[in-house]
């Protein structure tokens, strides 16, 4: 039975997927969560879900970093980026950090059954009306290296770099990881060597580097 991880803050907006998502397949089993850390909960409990349904700003979630913690900790599993920024360059960093798919929070209901049909035939799907656009904008090649040097993380040694970037110490990370603080250094010795950093400072900057304005706070 094919499964689905709708990952948005709304309720309304999560049902609405969730009818939408179980006209476009018949026998879908779907789950939700409200938050990245739900999101990577459900994951880590249900790993062979087999779609995601991800909002870049839910709570947790600050732009790309969500889906490149998907990504790193969760390969196998695909993600179509549900946002209300439809910018081409938006769009096209998210297909190079490893969405399956994007679709816009304008999308018509007809659209995400067709979006989610096609990720799920293993093809890559983005609205008629951005493609062109899309196709348009470049992929930068600083963005196409982070995202390969993100990936060549293992998912422990992205856990770790998450909770450096928010500002946490060594022991700390310990402890929230239930490993030993000699641990944490050998994964932040790999971090730095795989990213390509010195120190903490830097590292964090990688993170940080990824996130997104929510075109939903700047209307306020």
């Amino acid at each position: 039975m094919p499964s689905l991880l709708i990952a948005d803050d709304h309720p309304l907006f999560r049902a609405a997927l969730r009818q939408a998502a179980s006209e476009a397949m018949s026998d879908l089993q779907v789950r939700e969560a409200e938050s990245l850390e739900g999101v990577l909960a459900a994951l880590d409990a249900t790993p062979d879900t087999d779609l995601i349904l991800l909002d870049l700003h839910m709570p947790g979630n600050h732009g790309l970093a969500g889906l490149a913690a998907i990504r790193a900790q969760h390969p196998g599993v695909a993600v179509i980026v549900v946002s209300a920024n439809d910018d081409p360059r938006v769009v096209r960093r998210a297909l190079d950090h490893g969405a399956a798919g994007y679709l816009p929070k304008s999308s018509g209901l007809n659209e995400l059954r067709e979006a989610i049909r096609s990720v799920m035939a293993c093809e890559q799907w983005l609205p008629a009306s951005l493609r062109a656009a899309v196709s348009r904008a470049q992929s930068s090649s600083h963005d196409s290296a982070l995202a390969a040097r993100l990936a060549s993380l293992s998912p422990q040694q992205f856990r770790v770099l998450a909770l450096v970037a928010e500002g946490l110490l060594n022991k700390q990370i310990a402890d929230r990881l239930d490993v030993q603080e000699r641990t944490v250094k050998a994964h932040l010795s790999a971090i730095f060597e795989r990213l390509g950093v010195r120190n903490r400072t830097q590292a964090s900057v990688v993170l940080r580097e990824l996130e997104l304005s929510d075109p939903a706070r700047q209307a306020l």
